[in-house]
């Protein structure tokens, strides 16, 4: 008797769940999708770069930048909905527009390193879906160091990405 009550409870509870809130965990689930398929945790998770990823870091920033020629060293960001360190003041729109046209909410253009051109492609929905999951995840405090100007002394290990005929660089002593 206990069973059969608790179980027409359950489906009661579902078959009132509203279809906004079945959308949203849809939503969340091609959000979590997209992101992992897109390999954003490469760029914006600790260690995943050095082959040994934190975990409890999840999407909270690099511990290793790419230097472009010219431009300097970039470090992944936190994308995490942490107000202090990661995009937790953003709106949902604020991060479509980001990896959709590489602009931030503060008006600096995104590292060339980050795919935003690809991602413009996606369609509005996907857009939504990446954004609802990122300010779904937990936050992780990590302020993450950089951008580093060319010449500036860098904090974290880096990736050179050299042009055609550089030199790369030598052992260490």
């Amino acid at each position: 008797m206990f069973r059969a009550a608790f179980g027409l409870a359950i489906l009661v509870t579902a078959m009132a769940a509203s279809p906004a809130a079945i959308a949203d965990d849809a939503q969340l689930a091609r959000g979590e999708y997209l992101v992992t398929m897109g390999g954003c945790t490469d760029c914006h998770t600790q260690g995943y770069l050095l082959g040994k990823p934190d975990d409890s870091k999840y999407l909270g920033g690099s511990d290793v930048g790419f230097e472009i020629p010219g431009l300097g060293v970039f470090v992944g960001r936190n994308i995490t909905p942490d107000k202090e360190t990661g995009i937790g003041d953003w709106t949902a729109e604020q991060i479509v527009a980001a990896i959709q046209t590489g602009q931030r909410p503060d008006g600096r253009q995104l590292a060339p390193i980050m795919p935003w051109q690809a991602l413009a492609r996606l369609t509005p929905e996907d857009a939504g879906a990446i954004a609802a999951f990122l300010k779904s995840v937990k936050p992780v405090s990590n302020a993450v160091p950089g951008p580093f100007k060319p010449g500036e002394k860098v904090s974290t290990f880096t990736f050179r990405i050299l042009p055609p005929g550089e030199t790369a660089a030598a052992a260490p002593k």
